[in-house]
Parts: structure tokens; C-alpha cells; sequence
């Protein structure tokens, strides 16, 4: 088999769902001379745009049946883009057989992944699984030494322009397509494996993982780099939809870098852990929470959330889980801040906005549903680490009280609290917070007493900065995202001024524990649920 590196097109099979560009690439093939062959919708579209085009039924001598199930999977069509155009066998066949040659092949593919994301049920669904389509990219894929295929309408121009000025493509640019369509059809056929084992596994309590699984994502971004400068980085939309990084608006400032994006991933997933009615304002660096606060309004819930710790907030993302007022947005830029997320954005907060021409605002014109299923993915040597996303969330209901002294009201709602943070907060966390706001956070340490300890500085460090007579820590809560091995943590937080606790329990020296918190009159809940993050 020899490859050609220009080959003129003259006969091409257009059937798509995505119409977007269809016209006009299919106009000025047309207008090289090319024939046209198509199906269905995408025939008539180009018979109403008054473009000669012929039925694939008349090629293959069938009627479309089942629905439309049946079109193209067809020797005749096939052939067409399976032959090899140099070996003589293979020509013979197509004479004897009446199959035209395809040059080209413009396909994309049903729906799939939209549909199940608008919340498809089986049947609906099912019926969405393009199988004509993906067949004919793979075949033509697989040709690409004779056969041009182009799956994005983002490559028509360039198709066209080489056309225009080589009189047909080139083998470069075949092959490169030609990895584009195999891409795809791997993508989609993930989609509708992934959907189905996760649709199985929930209808029948499934315990068992799926024996072969893959995954599949087209490219959202092309970043500069990496989380340092000399990584290649790139981002990819999986197509779940949802409000968040993928799929919002970014209303100014400059292109988003991998550690912006991983930032926001991070604080926009705690903003959603929190009511809309609570104005709850997110402030992340390095994918941990250096602030969160609820408040009567967003500038309230800012402002608290800035004073957990104004050193590290700045140069950090803040998430917002209403929409963005102009008093808010004029309180964020007081300082530098890298990217702002929230659901909209009023005009006078736009207005502000406008005089940072570097900070990113994204607008997500809504909030995820925190307890949504999910999967996430880690690479490892050899392999990678599949697990279902921590959507697990405890109320006042789940708590089991083990001290002596139960905790008030308040404490209660603050336990809470700073419970849902310390689940997005990478182990070991320690979590202290007061009035609806973090006071003092202390992140990924490798022994926990470190991270209560840190945290308990961090708040001493904001009191002094803020002029208050004793650390914000006193009186507050405190929350660990898994259980003190001994006791020193929980009289480091004692020690701190905390005066409630939340945990999961289940140590061995639980017992200890509870009476060291017996001693110094807290109040301890265990959820029975643990948060690593790691």
C-alpha cells in the first residue's frame, strides 16, 4: 500500500448531526466539483440550501428502515471507504460490485452525551448510540492513506483551504484527522460504557467494579503549560455538563492556567456544599481552603472569609454561591485575586470588574448539585484509581454526642459547618470556625496535631493583624476530617480555645480521647464518616 501525499477529493459522504458550518463546507465542495452523497436530515438541509445532493439509499440500492437504524452500513458504502485505491484486487471488486470510491467523509455523531446529560432515560438514551456513524469513521480512519475524514466542524476551513490551494489534502493532514476520528469514536464509546455500568450498578446495587472501564474527553483548552513551565498541559471537557469549570462563560481576563483551573475546581466544589439562600464565599490557594464564610450578604461572607487568613487569600480564586454584586466585587479587587467564580454577575459588578483586565471572571449561570454522582480519576504507575466522588453529607440528626457536655445550638450549627469544610480541605485538616466563618484551617500534614496547631497559629497571626485582644480561635469549634489517634490533638485544640469537636471516631484510643475532652468541658460529636482528601 503506498500512500499518496495529495489526493484530489472527488466524491464525498456528509452525514451529521452537528449542522454547525454544514452549509457552507458543503457549498464550496460542491463548488470544486465535488458529488455530494448524504442521509436524512443532512440531505435535506443541503437539498433546501439548494445544493445537488444524492441519497446513500440509491447507492446501496436500500431504502433507510428501522427508524433511521439503517443507512449506511452497507458494502457499497463501506467499500467505498475501506479500498485500497492502489491495489488492483481491491479494484476489481469495487467494479464488479458497483462501489463508488468515498474520498471523503464528513460524519458526527449522535447526541449521546448531551442526552444523557439533560437526564435521558434508558430507552431514550439507548436509542441515541450512534452505530453508522462511529463504523464509518473507523473505516475511513483506517484508510486515511486514500480517505480524508473529518469528525469536528472546527476542521472544515482547514480541509477546505488545502483543497483550495493543493487541489486535494495531504497525508499529513489525513493522518492527524485520522487520529481525531479514532479519538472520538473511543470518547463516545466511553461515554456510553461509563453511562451504562454506572446506570447498571445503581439500578441493581452493583458491588462489583466494571471489568474493563475507559474514559474519554474532548479538548476545552490548549494551556501554556503545566503546573510548572516545563510540563505540557492541556484541559478536557468529559461532556457531564453541570455548572462549573468546563462549561463556563469567562467574561474577562486572561487565558486559565492548569493550577487556575485545578484552584477552582476545588473552591467551586465546597461553594456548592453550602444553601443558595447562605451567601457562602469560597477563597482557595493551592486547591485548599485558606477562608470560607457565610454571611447575610456575599460582601459579609467575603469579608469574613478574607479575615481567616488575608495573607494567604492573596493571589488566590474566590467562589461565591450567588450571584456577584458591585459592593462584592469592589471589596475583591482591593486585592490582588486571580480568578472570581460565581453564578452571574450584576452589571455594576461587571463594571468594576472591567478596570482589572487581568482577573479572570468565570460566570456559571447556576450551582451544581453537590450530591450528584461522579467518579474521579487519579493516574498511578502501571494503572490509574477509579472511586466514586465524596458526596456523603452528615446533619444534626447523624451526630452522636460522646461527652459529657452536649454542644449548644450554635455550636451545633458551626460543627457543621466547619465539618463541610474540612471535607474539601486535604488531610490531615483541621478545621476551626466560629459564627458561620473559618477562624483557623490547617491543611495536609502528615501528623494531625501539626495541622491543629498550625491553624491555631494562623489564627493568633489574623488576630494580631486584625487588632483583637485574643486569637479568633477562642471560643470556636473545631473539626478533624478523621479521628485523633490520641489525645494531644484534641488538647492542642483545647488549648487553642476550641470548645466543641467534630470527628468520626473509631479509634482505638477513642476513649482517651473523649475523657481528655471530659476534662477540659467540650462538647464532642462523632459522625462515624470519615473525609480523607488526599
Amino acid at each position: 500500500m503506498a500512500d499518496a501525499d495529495i489526493l484530489p477529493i472527488r466524491r464525498a459522504l456528509i452525514s451529521v448531526s452537528d449542522k454547525s458550518g454544514l452549509v457552507d463546507f458543503a457549498t464550496a465542495l460542491a463548488g470544486a466539483g465535488v458529488e455530494l452523497l448524504s442521509t436524512g436530515g443532512t440531505a435535506r438541509a443541503l437539498r433546501e440550501a439548494g445544493l445537488s445532493v444524492r441519497d446513500v439509499a440509491e447507492v446501496t440500492g436500500f431504502p433507510e428502515m428501522m427508524d433511521g437504524r439503517l443507512k449506511t452500513l452497507h458494502p457499497r458504502i463501506h467499500g467505498g471507504l475501506l479500498a485500497l485505491r492502489d491495489e488492483a484486487d481491491h479494484l476489481t471488486a469495487m467494479q464488479e460490485h458497483g462501489i463508488p470510491t468515498i474520498d471523503l467523509l464528513a460524519v458526527n455523531l449522535y447526541p449521546f452525551e448531551a442526552t444523557v446529560a439533560g437526564g435521558a432515560g434508558w430507552d431514550e438514551a439507548i436509542e441515541n448510540v450512534d452505530i453508522g456513524g462511529p463504523a464509518m469513521l473507523r473505516a475511513a480512519a483506517k484508510n486515511h492513506a486514500f480517505v480524508t475524514v473529518v469528525t469536528d466542524p472546527e476542521d472544515y476551513a482547514e480541509v477546505l483551504a488545502e483543497i483550495e490551494a493543493e487541489g486535494g489534502t495531504r497525508h499529513a493532514t489525513r493522518r492527524r484527522l485520522a487520529a481525531t476520528a479514532f479519538a472520538r469514536t473511543a470518547a463516545y464509546d466511553a461515554a456510553v460504557s461509563g453511562w451504562m455500568a454506572a446506570r447498571i450498578g445503581d439500578e441493581m446495587m452493583e458491588p462489583h467494579a466494571p471489568r474493563r472501564v475507559a474514559f474519554g474527553g474532548r479538548l476545552a483548552l490548549d494551556l501554556r503549560y503545566g503546573e510548572n513551565p516545563h510540563q505540557k498541559a492541556s484541559f478536557y471537557a468529559d461532556g457531564s455538563g453541570g455548572p462549573g469549570v468546563a462549561t463556563a462563560e469567562r467574561v474577562q481576563g486572561k487565558a486559565l492556567s492548569y493550577n487556575n483551573i485545578n484552584d477552582i475546581d476545588a473552591a467551586w466544589a465546597l461553594a456548592a456544599e453550602f444553601e443558595p439562600h447562605h451567601p457562602t464565599c469560597v477563597i482557595v490557594k493551592h486547591a485548599n481552603p485558606c477562608g470560607v464564610a457565610r454571611g447575610d450578604t456575599p460582601l459579609e461572607a467575603y469579608r469574613k472569609a478574607h479575615d481567616c487568613d488575608r495573607v494567604s487569600a492573596f493571589g488566590g480564586i474566590v467562589a461565591l454561591n450567588r450571584p456577584l454584586d458591585g459592593e462584592t466585587a469592589r471589596a475583591i479587587t482591593e486585592i490582588f485575586t486571580e480568578v472570581v467564580i460565581a453564578p452571574a454577575a450584576s452589571d455594576d459588578a461587571l463594571e468594576v470588574f472591567a478596570g482589572k483586565k487581568n482577573l479572570r471572571l468565570l460566570l456559571t449561570g447556576g450551582m451544581p448539585d453537590p450530591r450528584a454522582p461522579g467518579r474521579e480519576i487519579r493516574q498511578v504507575s502501571g494503572g490509574f484509581l477509579v472511586q466514586d466522588r465524596d458526596t456523603a453529607l452528615v446533619s444534626a440528626d447523624d451526630l452522636s454526642v460522646v461527652t459529657r457536655r452536649e454542644p449548644t445550638e450554635q455550636e451545633v450549627a458551626d460543627l457543621l459547618f466547619a465539618w463541610a469544610v474540612a471535607k474539601h480541605v486535604k488531610s490531615n485538616a483541621i478545621v476551626y470556625a466560629k459564627g458561620g466563618a473559618t477562624v483557623g484551617i490547617g491543611a495536609g500534614q502528615m501528623s494531625r496535631v501539626d495541622s491543629t496547631r498550625i491553624a491555631a497559629r494562623k489564627s493568633a497571626d489574623m488576630a494580631e493583624a486584625l487588632g483583637l485582644p485574643e486569637p479568633t480561635v477562642s471560643g470556636s469549634v473545631v473539626a478533624s476530617d478523621a479521628f485523633f489517634p490520641f489525645a494531644d490533638g484534641l488538647i492542642a485544640a483545647a488549648e487553642a480555645g476550641a470548645t466543641a469537636v467534630i470527628q468520626p471516631g473509631g479509634s482505638v484510643r477513642d476513649n482517651e480521647v473523649i475523657a481528655a475532652a471530659d476534662e477540659r468541658d467540650l462538647a464532642m460529636v462523632f459522625t462515624g464518616m470519615r473525609h480523607f482528601r488526599h
